[in-house]
């Protein structure tokens, strides 16, 4: 099934449903206040929403523009953290046969049990799982601080391989920390009173035709919960529906494996 088609899938009943509601609720506000009470009072109103719809725009678009670039920031931290792998694991292999074997056998390790364990922890922030994935990675640590270089040649690549393992470090701390990273409580309350007072002041315009009336509060309704969604998924990069994928990682598991099987055959 397209991605594209289950995004629809979970959308649309949210959008449908909230448009509904605000329907039924505009109906059930016009049979006690009738439009003709609420004339006297369109200036008022007129001015009232546009103050109130305009604050709350300016808060939606705020969010969304946070959400969406601790998104990218999220599979950008992936990206990273899967190249610093490779990198660490080519580089490795200008040391002493036995520590570059050894930091290869751990960084697998590493990688399954982060596509195994961990990618499914972050979405549930169970921090022992994440602990104990960590503990592999500071085994790879440990074979690289054994190692002794025999040249200067060797020495170089050790310093080389130092700097790369830092990297990696920071770059699976950044992610975690992407993956911790949620809309404080007040502003979701916030997000989700200012949908409420924005749909509800609606009722306040003196439209005669209830038909016009219901499609006005329902398209508003309709792109407030959509903007909702969106916002609520991008919160969570990981565990979304839009979620931050493995791939980057899948394919530096592969990597290896196609660098630890020697170059293809030209002519096999």
């Amino acid at each position: 099934m397209p991605r594209w088609f289950r995004t629809l899938l979970r959308l649309t009943p949210i959008v449908a449903g909230v448009s509904l509601l605000s329907v039924v609720g505009l109906i059930g506000f016009r049979a006690i206040v009738p439009p003709a009470e609420l004339r006297a009072s369109t200036d008022v109103v007129g001015n009232y929403l546009q103050t109130v719809g305009g604050i709350y725009a300016v808060l939606l678009a705020f969010v969304v523009f946070v959400v969406w670039g601790q998104y990218n920031d999220a599979r950008s931290y992936v990206d990273r953290e899967a190249a610093a792998i490779i990198d660490l694991h080519r580089i490795a292999s200008g040391l002493p046969a036995a520590t570059h074997t050894a930091i290869h056998r751990h960084l697998c390790e590493y990688l399954d049990l982060v596509l195994a364990q961990e990618w499914h922890a972050m979405t549930k922030g169970d921090e022992a799982v994440i602990d104990r994935v960590g503990q592999q990675l500071d085994l790879v640590w440990r074979a690289i601080h054994r190692c002794t270089p025999q040249s200067e040649s060797q020495q170089t690549v050790y310093g080389a391989v130092l700097s790369r393992f830092n990297d990696l470090s920071d770059f699976r701390t950044s992610r975690l920390t992407a993956s911790r990273e949620h809309i404080p409580l007040a502003m979701r309350i916030l997000l989700y009173l200012g949908a409420l007072i924005t749909i509800g002041s609606m009722y306040l315009l003196a439209v005669d035709a209830l038909w016009i009336h219901a499609v006005v509060t329902a398209a508003l309704a309709g792109a407030i919960a959509h903007i909702l969604f969106l916002i609520r998924d991008l919160d969570h990069a990981f565990g979304g529906h839009c979620h931050v994928g493995d791939a980057p990682f899948r394919r530096a598991r592969h990597s290896i494996d196609r660098d630890l099987a020697g170059p293809a055959d030209p002519h096999a």
